[in-house]
This record gives structure tokens, sequence and C-alpha cells, in this order.
């Protein structure tokens, strides 16, 4: 037998679970101890389930997909911050040989993105038309881990300011074929009538949000739709508005309001009972490594310090249908050498990583 790894503690199992101990035996997660005479490890602090990027792009950066060594670094960097799943929401390489790699995270696709012709960034998605929408979703659900990618609004050159990237009664069809395939839809939405288009539609997870209205807020409440808002990238809405600004002014300022509003946006979604959680949109314009920053941001925009960090541990784990630290589950963790719950910053620097039952940091 492997070495035991004895992890105690405050083991944060749940928002309302804490343990003083748990075993690591073969790979996985024991409440109870090993039979003796098994050489033992340890560590100790306060332990989360490895964080969850429920946004990020592993593989791709600012000019398209890159090859598979820079994609290692992408993955290699969101590991050493403690983020142990990632939902890649959108890429155009072949990331499947990761999940060959005991020491890489684990990664739940969404396919490639799925835009209009023309009404996204070049090299990123599949640019098409609405009448081969149902088609190239069902495609990507196949092609994915459970999630497909639509790219809900662009900014529209015709109009000089964003606008939904495909027309209303062309999406219910494209996600009912989804889910007919087993796949969630999700989409990246900026404003504010896309929003109301892919909530009647049936659509799971929005992107950003940034639009989110009263009316579409109460709509998500009632039908379940989770919101990944990225705010660590919503950030970058007044550099995007004065790079846009000369050619598209209705834009520049459009994108410079949702910036102001995006903590009242989210705090509003979230008192209504809409699920919030944490994703950075790292690999298109900013860096991996970033979940950390991205709960702080969710602290101001007024989740609470245990509901930040379950965004990023166990709530999201069990939005995406994969276990913490559960009985039997896999050992994925991060220890720290303070308590997060009394100051988020705490998750900016982890003092172990545990994937798949094995210290790697």
């Amino acid at each position: 037998m492997a070495a035991v790894l004895h992890v105690s503690g405050q083991v944060l199992v749940g928002a309302d679970e804490v343990r003083e101990e748990i075993w690591v035996i073969d790979g996985r997660v024991s409440y109870d101890p090993p039979a003796s005479g098994v050489e033992v490890q340890s560590v100790a602090g306060w332990v989360l389930p490895g964080l969850v990027d429920a946004h990020c792009h592993v593989g791709l950066e600012s000019t398209g997909g890159v090859p598979p060594e820079r994609a290692e670094e992408h993955a290699i960097a969101d590991r050493e911050a403690g983020a142990l799943l990632l939902r890649d929401a959108g890429s155009p390489v072949d990331t499947r040989w990761i999940d060959d790699r005991e020491d890489l995270p684990r990664l739940i696709r969404a396919g490639q993105h799925i835009a209009r012709t023309r009404r996204y960034m070049k090299n990123f998605a599949h640019e098409i038309e609405p009448e081969d929408l149902v088609a190239y979703v069902r495609q990507e659900a196949r092609r994915g881990d459970g999630w497909v990618k639509l790219v809900g609004d662009w900014i529209d050159r015709e109009t000089g300011d964003l606008s939904p990237s495909f027309p209303a009664e062309s999406l219910k069809p494209a996600i009912d074929a989804a889910h007919a395939e087993g796949a969630k839809v999700t989409a990246h939405c900026f404003g504010e009538q896309s929003l109301y288009d892919l909530a009647e539609a049936g659509i799971d997870c929005i992107e950003h949000a940034t639009g989110l209205q009263s009316e579409s807020v109460e709509m998500f409440a009632e039908r379940g739709i989770a919101i990944v808002p990225t705010l660590v990238n919503i950030a970058n809405f007044p550099k995007f508005a004065a790079a846009g600004e000369k050619k598209f002014p209705e834009y520049a300022g459009h994108m410079r309001r949702l910036h102001e509003s995006r903590y009242d946006v989210v705090g509003a979604a979230h008192d209504a009972g809409v699920q919030v959680f944490c994703g950075t949109d790292a690999g298109g314009q900013l860096p991996h490594g970033l979940v950390a920053d991205e709960v702080i941001e969710l602290g101001r925009a007024g989740l609470s310090r245990v509901e930040a960090i379950s965004a990023a541990s166990w709530g999201a784990r069990e939005w995406l249908g994969r276990p913490g630290l559960t009985e039997g589950a896999s050992a994925d963790l991060v220890v720290y050498q303070q308590d997060p719950r009394e100051d988020l910053r705490v998750l900016k620097d982890p003092a172990h990583i545990v994937l798949r039952g094995r210290v790697v940091t």
C-alpha cells in the first residue's frame, strides 16, 4: 500500500460540516483511519475541497488556440492556485490529453464556442448562421463533457452596440437539442436582451450576466438559471470601452454602465435566489490562476465569506455533479495556514495542494 495521508485541523467538508481529520487511502477520502503498520504522511490546517474555476479556457489565448505545452502551463497555473476542477467554457483545441495526466486538474469541457458569423473574437468559435445552430449544438454536445457554450450577444457593427447573436426563435430548438444529447447550455452575455431570449428558451446558465435587470433576475430565480459573473474579467470593461469608443461610442458608454453596476447586479441576483458560481474567464484575455481573486470579488458583490467560498468549492462541485470531500471521493483538496472564512485573502496562499491523493505542492 502507498503511504497514507493524514489530513487534520479544520476540514471544511461543507458550509455546515467540519471534521477534525480525514485520511487519504489509495488516493481516496476515508473518514476512518487505516490499519496499523502503514506509512503515514501528515498535513494540517484549514482544508477545502479542491477549488473550482467554472469559467476558464485551457489552451486558448487572445489570438486563439495554443500548443499543448502552453495549455499545460495554463493547467499548472490553475492547479498552483488551488483550482483542481475546471469547467472549460469553450476552447478550439483538443485537451483530452490532460485527462491522462494525474498531476493536472480535472476538466469539464463545453466544446468550442458557437457564435454568429463575424460576431465574436477571431479564431475562437464556430461562426455560423441561425439555420445551422441546432446541428452545431448537437456536435459540440457530443464533443464536450455535458456542456455547450453559445455566444449570446456581441457588438453589432450595424447598430453600434451589443445585440443578441441569434434570433430568439432559433434558441429553443438548439437548447432542446443539447438537452436531448444530455448536455446543458451556457452562454456568454454582456447585454440585457439576450438574457430574456435565452431564459425563455430554457438556458441552464449564463456567463457574465452583466445585463441582468429586475425582471430577468426574477426569471432566472424562478427557472433555476445559474450565473458565473467572472468579475475579474468584467474589471476590463473600461478598457474594452476605450478600445471601441472611436467607432462605436454607444457601445463604449453601454460597457461603462455595465461595469459600474456589476456589484449591484450580482448582489441583487444573489439576494433573489439566483445561484452564483466562481469563474475567472482565464485564457481569453486573462492569465490563469485567478480563482482566489474571483472569490474575493464575489465577496465585494455581497456574498458572505462562506457563500463566496461555496461558489468555488462545495456549492460549485455539487452544481457540476462532482464530489467534494465525501467518503470514497478522489482526494482533491487544498490546505491553508489560516481560516479563509475569516479572510478570503487567505485563499491566495495555499500551503498544500493534494490532487488525486498526492501532495503536488
